[in-house]
């Protein structure tokens, strides 16, 4: 049972996103609007220290009004490679460089409603650089066993499902 995507127009767009209304033709011929949010991806890192312990980042989304444990994250930028991105945004929002990265998953946060893809990498060793150039994207960054990450997750410490399935792959993969 396929919908089929007919055509799109774009409502609105920034720098950030593109909102388009769709014609799409469902299975038995009849048609409906749907709205789709066109987003660039977004790429993830972290690192697994030798001790089991992964780096997170504490801090507060304003839309959801929520706290919560992240990995470092953000959009990658026209023309730039994945994990390139990854390890700048690690370096940029908790001031470790990580050694190579290994893809970890790729996830679609909101499927039925956006085309957001966002792609998780981690290391296993990193290079404190210095302070966060970002700083202000989070209350602190912390070192968090591994073993305590279902924990977290069953609390709504880590209330991303982005992050919840990151941290849950690491815990299995390692642990």
């Amino acid at each position: 049972m396929q919908w089929t995507n007919v055509s799109e127009q774009n409502v609105y767009q920034n720098r950030w996103f593109r909102v388009n209304l769709a014609d799409v033709e469902l299975p038995d011929g009849s048609h409906l609007d749907h709205y789709v949010i066109r987003l660039r991806p977004v790429a993830a890192a972290t690192v697994v220290n030798a001790a089991d312990e992964v780096l997170l980042l504490w801090r507060h989304r304003f839309i959801t009004d929520s706290w919560g444990w992240e990995l470092a994250a953000g959009v990658v930028e026209d023309g730039e490679d994945i994990a390139a991105a990854a390890a700048r945004e690690m370096e940029e929002e908790t001031g470790w460089r990580p050694g190579p990265l290994r893809p970890l998953l790729t996830v679609e946060p909101a499927n039925g409603l956006t085309d957001a893809r966002h792609h998780l990498y981690w290391a296993e060793e990193a290079q404190y650089t210095g302070p966060p150039q970002d700083a202000f994207e989070s209350s602190r960054r912390e070192w968090i066993p591994l073993k305590l990450v279902p924990d977290m997750i069953a609390r709504g410490e880590v209330p991303a499902a982005n992050m919840a399935a990151a941290l849950l792959m690491l815990h299995h993969l390692r642990l």
